[in-house]
């Protein structure tokens, strides 16, 4: 069983499973689960979003993508950051952290939070925040291990932060807080009325501080946004597209943007976003069918814009309230078992981060084309993650 670590033992496991590069995820889609417990009347098996993503805070965009290996311990997952009213992306991976089990990213602010999942020799995540653009880090208390989505930590307003843990237990850290602190389980949500959730796959903050947890409802047609009220949790009001009543509705991805709160939701083969400014009333957008396509990430602006990248190199994106989709040129390509990341800079625009094993090329959409405007080398440190 895995117990709690205090914040200096944490620490220095950490730095001892470090090695010497910020690291690799030993799942090549989703950032490879170690395993945890199981979830109560778990909804049949869907495939993983990957952990490939873009988020914006109010100084820059931030993207994470695997590279070095497609798979393994030489998997090395790293961060981007293209600072506001600059035209060039950096290199950025937080420094002396094992990053093999993928990077989560939580904005607020100017504040990113960047969580790393278990993997190899780590078996819990390490946490840690920068202000300044990625100039400095500073380091938080370690949670237990967070699961595996890419919104499984999330920061509030007020610096505050709440996990998903792998272990099917949603935990909160206070702003300066030396350890975490048990919020709710998936076990205890299972029975929340008009819901019943069956799995948890986000969790984030109302831009007023209360928690918000999401995933698949039990309840036939629910959208399974769930909202924190006093001392108990309740279903927020989340409207669906007329064209898509009856159809059970999985929360894909909800996050915390400068303008409040934004959320991917399935219905069937269909695909919707939704917008709330107190998590408890949301509107949304036109619906957007997948032909069958899975969505592969997600990505999001500064403020309402929604980037959904699918399988076979589709990618549509969407602005706001009752907004239409739109949908954008072919991907650039990579070789197979590499990633692209969609990322939508605050400035506007529309850009596409191609990973290969060593090197990372920009892409800026300009008309109809896909143009390459930038290429970074990444350091790629192969067997610094060897598990040993």
């Amino acid at each position: 069983m895995r117990g709690r670590l205090t914040p200096l033992a944490a620490l220095a496991i950490a730095a001892a499973v470090a090695g010497c590069s910020s690291a690799s995820a030993s799942g090549a889609h989703s950032g490879g689960s170690t395993g945890g417990a199981a979830r109560p009347d778990a909804a049949p098996a869907t495939p993983p979003l990957s952990m490939v993503s873009s988020v914006a805070t109010t100084g820059a965009t931030w993207a994470t993508v695997p590279m070095g290996a497609t798979a393994g311990p030489n998997e090395f997952w790293q961060l981007f950051t293209r600072p506001a009213g600059r035209a060039s992306w950096q290199l950025k991976t937080p420094p002396g952290i094992a990053t093999n089990g993928a990077l989560v990213l939580a904005g607020a602010g100017a504040t990113l939070t960047a969580g790393i999942r278990p993997s190899i020799d780590l078996t819990f995540s390490p946490i840690t925040s920068t202000a300044d653009g990625g100039q400095s880090w500073t380091t938080s208390s370690p949670q237990t291990g967070l699961a595996d989505h890419p919104d499984a930590l999330a920061a509030g307003p007020g610096g505050q932060l709440i996990a998903d843990g792998e272990n099917g237990q949603v935990s909160v850290l206070a702003s300066g807080g030396a350890s975490w602190s048990g919020l709710t389980s998936a076990q205890a949500l299972s029975t929340v009325r008009g819901c019943g959730l069956t799995s948890v796959s986000a969790v984030a903050y109302t831009p007023g501080g209360q928690p918000l947890v999401a995933g698949t409802c039990r309840t036939a047609g629910a959208a399974g946004v769930l909202v924190r009220s006093g001392s108990g949790w309740q279903l927020a009001g989340v409207p669906r597209p007329a064209s898509l009543k009856g159809q059970p509705v999985q929360v894909l991805r909800l996050t915390r943007t400068s303008a409040g709160d934004v959320a991917l939701f399935q219905a069937g083969t269909s695909l919707f976003a939704g917008w709330s400014g107190d998590g408890r009333h949301w509107s949304v957008s036109r619906p957007l069918g997948t032909g069958g396509a899975s969505v592969a990430s997600v990505s999001y602006a500064f403020k309402n814009q929604v980037g959904v990248e699918l399988t076979g190199g589709r990618a549509q994106t969407v602005s706001g309230p009752g907004g239409a989709w739109t949908a954008l040129p072919t991907l650039p390509t990579v070789a197979a078992g590499h990633s692209v990341a969609l990322a939508l800079p605050a400035g506007g625009g529309t850009e596409a981060l191609a990973a290969d094993a060593g090197s990372m090329t920009v892409y800026q959409l300009t008309g109809a084309r896909w143009v390459k405007t930038q290429t970074i080398k990444v350091p790629i440190q192969y067997g610094s993650s060897s598990g040993s």
